[in-house]
């Protein structure tokens, strides 16, 4: 079986719609899953969550699908500075007052894990795990300086075994790493990469009858249009240049 796996889209339509033109252009793929964070920080919550449930596209909630279906207090995002804890707010706060009833319920609905196994429930093989943080938090980072050991103990969370794989977002940066055979992946992101390359990020993955594959794949898209969406929704001149550099806009 061959998957796209994606997660991250934090609101950005034309994003996302570019990577789902790309999956759709190979004609290889035999199911789509969303790794979470569908919301925040751009201006098309409502219409990415109606588009994925249009495709029929199933997956599990992120943090900040989490934390705006239920109102939380903030968003549990990782502020590193003063200014990145205001913007924070200011995105949790647009994207509470930006999404209708009918996106909370969807957000609501989302299961915190999800459990893929391509040969089926009733025969042994491998298994595709998928969180969005990890198996205990999603709002904890699994970065790809976390060791090995510390791979080794979120895996023993869902039992995985040799030639399974879990597969996360969150940090917003692409890796993957084999531990005693297990593949742990970060998908990094499709609306929001933090990795220094703009264009919108997503995982080829084969898994069943072979060894796991994994491929990144990277997709241009109109990031002019997304980055005067945020401005014209009125959301900080930083959102924008986020989404123009990948994650690595100019100093405030």
């Amino acid at each position: 079986m061959r998957y796209a796996l994606i997660s991250d889209v934090h609101a950005n339509l034309h994003a996302l719609d570019a990577v789902l033109a790309d999956i759709d252009a190979r004609g290889d793929v035999e199911a789509i899953y969303h790794a979470g964070d569908l919301v925040g920080y751009s201006a098309f919550p409502n219409e990415v969550v109606a588009r994925l449930r249009e495709r029929g596209i199933t997956g599990i909630a992120g943090n900040y699908d989490s934390t705006v279906a239920t109102a939380y207090k903030h968003c549990g995002c990782k502020s590193e500075t003063p200014r990145q804890e205001e913007l924070a707010h200011i995105s949790y706060s647009y994207t509470l007052g930006a999404v209708t009833p009918d996106t909370v319920r969807a957000l609501a609905a989302l299961p915190f894990s999800l459990d893929v196994r391509p040969r089926g429930g009733h025969a042994p093989g491998p298994r595709l795990v998928l969180v969005h943080g990890t198996p205990t938090l999603n709002t904890l980072y699994w970065t790809e300086d976390r060791s090995d050991e510390f791979c080794r103990k979120m895996a023993a969370v869902v039992g995985l075994k040799s030639g399974d794989a879990i597969a996360f977002g969150h940090t917003h940066k692409p890796w993957h790493r084999v531990v005693d055979g297990m593949h742990f992946i970060n998908t990094g992101s499709v609306g929001r990469p933090k990795d220094g390359d703009w264009r919108a990020g997503y995982v080829r993955l084969e898994l069943g009858d072979v060894e796991p594959r994994v491929e990144f794949a990277r997709v241009a898209y109109d990031v002019e249009a997304a980055a005067r969406c945020v401005i014209d929704a009125g959301l900080p001149e930083e959102f924008a240049e986020f989404l123009r550099t990948g994650g690595r806009p100019a100093a405030s």
